[in-house]
């Protein structure tokens, strides 16, 4: 199976092809770009296939990180996974940016229970608890940094990540930050559902100005 990964949840714009019959990734492309990922993200896909050797036609499965994350960047990677998916006729599988944190911590020191963590901002946290074999306790949801501290205390977890930082439960470490590596390793194992969307938790930042409304007629 072959699988594209896409992930514009955060200030990257990534894509890679991942091979499972090999378990290995054949061809990367991160751009850091922060915004502006709608505009590069079919060039990032394009690099990620000309290093891999393969067309679109050769994808069997894409799988992209649903968040939560970027509103906005979120809702760009899931729009043009399905849209790929459809086109080419592939499945499409999401994953989540916290189950993808808890992978990769759970990999770096397997054995532990962990709180993955993400900084909403406004005082919250997106977190979910993940036990040691990756399979979830919670569900995700966005907490108050006060609260961080006894959701990991009741279910023996390790906080980790973003959110955990910014509440003082936690340093700073490499497996903080999403790869696009995990999304297609996780992407690789998940069963297909009927369709794939993205995982907000909130309403977003942003907000219309009320004084600058359309009437509707």
């Amino acid at each position: 199976m072959l699988i594209l990964a896409l992930d514009t949840a955060q200030a990257d714009c990534s894509a890679a092809v991942f091979d499972r019959a090999s378990d290995s990734l054949v061809g990367r492309c991160v751009e850091t770009i922060g915004k502006g990922h709608a505009e590069r993200m079919m060039a990032v896909i394009d690099s990620a296939l000309t290093e891999a050797g393969r067309k679109p036609a050769d994808i069997d499965r894409i799988a992209v990180n649903i968040g939560p994350g970027s509103f906005t960047g979120v809702r760009i990677g899931v729009a043009a996974a399905r849209a790929l998916a459809l086109a080419v006729k592939a499945e499409c599988v999401g994953v989540s940016s916290l189950a993808a944190i808890a992978f990769q911590h759970r990999t770096a020191r397997p054995g532990s229970a962990v709180t993955a963590t993400l900084d909403a901002r406004r005082g919250e946290a997106f977190a979910q608890v993940f036990d040691a074999d990756g399979d979830p306790l919670t569900q995700p949801a966005a907490h108050a940094y006060d609260d961080l501290a006894g959701l990991a205390r009741r279910h023996g977890a390790v906080p980790v990540g973003a959110g955990a930082i910014v509440a003082g439960l936690a340093e700073p470490m490499p497996e903080d930050r999403v790869t696009i590596e995990t999304i297609a390793v996780l992407g690789a194992s998940v069963v297909p559902g009927p369709s794939v969307s993205p995982l907000y938790l909130r309403a977003p930042d942003a907000k219309p100005q009320l004084g600058f409304a359309v009437a509707r007629a």
